[in-house]
């Protein structure tokens, strides 16, 4: 029995060694981006028996994210090898980090038939106490949409299923994606969003509002960035304010809390402390510039 097992893509991420467009940009260096695996990557770090369930082309790129994900002391038996599709690859810029005001933020994306967009329905799956996703993966291809309806299909001896909105408009704009999430949060137990997104999404960015739309789940977490965080439960509404952070970059901020956030909930402590441990977690990404960063307790 795992912890948690975290299921979704991982690419090859490319970050840039100089500032400026992509066009002009002469060198990159090398490193993971995916939602769900760092959420397993910074569990696995805090001490959790954590599996990440994906897939990876047969290349040099699938080789280094199972080995750099394996690293961290996150499961990857659980990853299938594909040697028909490729490993996603992405691009990014200097600006897409800490989005820079009046500066350029590019993200060229390498993932369409990548091996983790075959992704269907009966992918082998470990027993675990939590099963985290995102909506990411339903954007990626039809199968990977059909697996994520399979997976928040709410039946008896389910894990607690986590589901991260994570809505990327890169992927599908928000008049299609809005509907489509909301279903899939609504199947799920533990559900994360940021006020933003769900503004974007739904049309309301007010915690109560988007909990009146997301009924069914025991727990919806709205994230309200340096306003803080407001976890609704049965029990009540909770909100604890965020950390101040002299903040280096943005992304992978919103992975960190939900680990976070998981961690806390893994260890049977109530909403209150689990948010505040979710922002412990996502104040030590917000001051790095890499998209994970060890967790609270956990040397550098």
């Amino acid at each position: 029995m795992y912890d948690a097992v975290c299921l979704g893509e991982t690419m090859a991420a490319f970050a840039p060694t100089d500032d400026g467009p992509l066009s002009g940009v002469a060198g990159f260096t090398r490193g993971l981006g995916g939602a769900e695996s760092n959420v397993a990557c910074a569990l696995a770090a805090a001490g959790h028996r954590t599996a990440w369930v994906s897939r990876l082309g047969g290349d040099g790129f699938g080789d280094f994210v199972r080995d750099a994900v394996a690293a961290y002391g996150v499961d990857v038996s659980y990853v299938v090898r594909d040697p028909d599709r490729p490993t996603g690859v992405y691009f990014r810029t200097a600006a897409e980090r800490a989005h820079a005001e009046g500066a350029p933020a590019e993200v060229a994306y390498y993932r369409r038939g990548s091996a983790a967009s075959a992704l269907a329905p009966g992918a082998e799956l470990p027993p675990s106490r939590v099963l985290h996703l995102t909506g990411i993966t339903p954007a990626l291809s039809p199968t990977c949409l059909a697996l994520a309806r399979e997976l928040t299909v709410r039946r008896p001896g389910r894990p607690l299923v986590s589901f991260d909105v994570n809505h990327r408009p890169a992927l599908w704009p928000a008049e299609e994606a809005g509907p489509v999430l909301a279903e899939l949060a609504r199947g799920a137990d533990l559900v994360f969003v940021g006020a933003d997104e769900a503004a974007a999404l739904w049309g309301t960015a007010r915690p109560e509002d988007i909990r009146a739309a997301l009924p069914g789940p025991a727990t919806v977490v709205v994230k309200q960035g340096a306003d803080g965080a407001t976890a609704l439960t049965a029990r009540g509404v909770t909100h604890v304010a965020a950390h101040e952070v002299d903040v280096v970059a943005y992304v992978g901020a919103g992975d960190a809390f939900a680990a976070g956030y998981l961690d806390a909930t893994l260890t049977g402590r109530p909403a209150a402390d689990a948010l505040r441990r979710g922002h412990d977690y996502a104040a030590r990404v917000l001051a790095t510039a890499a998209d994970l960063a060890p967790p609270p307790g956990v040397p550098a």
